[in-house]
């Protein structure tokens, strides 16, 4: 069983950044493509980045260009970025990940088996 532990997040000014981090929890697994999403308040899940398992090939919302980016090590930790948040950007923020051998990240969801348990992260001043 592959747990994910996220950390990061919290309360951020509009125009600020933030960081968050997920961690696999796993021995034996080989964890493959990992991605963010988030989840407002009255909204559906919708995705932010993606990255495969060598870091090489990325994934991103069209709201994420030019302003975030995403990266991993080779084994289980990933890392999101964001910059310039505004209001819109308050969301639970949930980390993703996969051990099967998907060939390339996706935006999809039921692409992902195993979740974190979410990190709140609220952009105001």
């Amino acid at each position: 069983q592959v747990q994910l532990v996220e950390s990061g997040g919290g309360l951020v000014q509009p125009g600020g950044s933030l960081r968050l981090s997920c961690t696999a929890n796993v021995r034996t697994f080989t964890i493959y493509n990992m991605a963010y999403f988030r989840q407002a308040p009255g909204r559906e899940r919708e995705f932010v980045a993606a990255i495969g398992r060598t870091g090489g090939d990325t994934l991103f919302a069209d709201f994420m260009r030019g302003r975030g980016s995403i990266s991993r090590d080779y084994l289980k930790t990933v890392w999101l970025e964001m910059n310039n948040l505004n209001a819109e950007d308050t969301a639970t923020y949930y980390c993703a990940a996969v051990d099967r051998a998907v060939p390339t990240p996706t935006r999809v969801a039921s692409d992902y088996d195993y979740w974190g348990q979410g990190t709140q992260v609220t952009v105001s001043s």
